[in-house]
């Protein structure tokens, strides 16, 4: 068979495989039976002049070849997704579906209430809500709309600023009540403090702008930035986080205000090729609105860092 003649179906199972690991798998994630997948693998290994996979002690591993089409299926995924939530779609109405990608924190405590609102008013709007801290690319359609702590830097893309979301120090009422407040920077090293467990390239940037914050020891350390909020609202200790998540719990407490001088620059982006279409349009100017709404008003004195 030719690699011309090769059905999407085939590159479906292919990335099923490489996400699984094995063909039972793959074949129970996409609906086939085992050996219609192992028929799919086998046409394009035979397209492709050689073995895509081989067995090991942890199943069935990739090799080069794979590896090498792996982004390009992926290319492929994300085409065939964009191209199914198209045709669910209405060029006249706000009806169909749309994806929209956000990191966890803002998809989880921010967005639910605005797009419950948005679909009250279009209940024939369909979402579908990627919490992902990756940044999923919008120029090759992974997403419609996407939430970025970071400034849009193609051309093709239109987006709107939401502004800096300030950041700060905080802590559960209870745990306060227990340690007491902290009243000096140097008063932080007799508490609880919640960091990341590994410095990852938003964190060095927060560090090398304040190296204050380089100098604390967390005794409770995650990657996850939820398993930091969840931390901090469980009288955990002290962390960090946005401070329109504080404002918006009565239980947690802004602990030394205004001296964690970091914010994150937010933008609303989409192709501007969606721009003319009514659901992305319309999504896309409530996603500003709501956005806004939740960050408040601003301290013009907090610098921003690229996350």
């Amino acid at each position: 068979m030719d690699t011309d003649q090769i059905s999407w179906d085939h590159y479906r199972t292919f990335l099923a495989v490489l996400d699984s690991g094995s063909l039972s798998a793959a074949a129970r994630s996409l609906g086939l039976t085992q050996p219609t997948a192992g028929r799919h693998i086998e046409a394009l290994e035979q397209a492709f002049g050689g073995p895509l996979f081989l067995r090991g002690p942890q199943g069935l591993l990739p090799t080069e070849k794979a590896r090498a089409m792996h982004g390009h299926a992926r290319s492929m995924a994300a085409m065939s997704a964009s191209l199914a939530r198209i045709a669910s779609g209405d060029m006249e109405e706000v009806r169909g579906t749309i994806r929209i990608s956000a990191s966890e924190v803002i998809a989880i405590e921010a967005l639910p209430t605005i797009l419950a609102e948005l679909q009250e008013r279009h209940p024939a709007l369909e979402i579908e809500l990627s919490a992902s801290d990756t940044v999923e690319d919008l120029l090759n359609q992974e997403a419609d709309i996407a939430v970025r702590m970071t400034t849009p830097r193609q051309a093709a893309l239109l987006s709107r600023r939401i502004g800096v979301l300030p950041m700060g120090f905080y802590a559960h009422r209870r745990y306060l009540e227990r340690r007491g407040i902290p009243t000096t920077l140097a008063d932080l090293s007799h508490h609880r403090m919640i960091g990341f467990d590994r410095q990852l390239a938003y964190i060095r940037e927060i560090l090398k702008n304040n190296p204050m914050v380089a100098n604390l020891h967390f005794q409770f350390r995650a990657d996850s930035n939820l398993a930091q909020m969840a931390a901090i609202r469980a009288g955990v200790g002290i962390g960090v986080c946005q401070v329109a998540l504080g404002r918006n719990d009565p239980d947690l407490v802004e602990v030394l205000p205004g001296l964690l001088d970091i914010g994150l620059e937010t933008y609303v982006v989409m192709h501007e090729s969606l721009k003319t279409t009514p659901r992305f349009r319309t999504t896309f100017d409530a996603l500003v609105a709501g956005l806004i709404a939740f960050a408040g008003p601003t301290p013009a004195s907090r610098p921003s860092t690229r996350p």
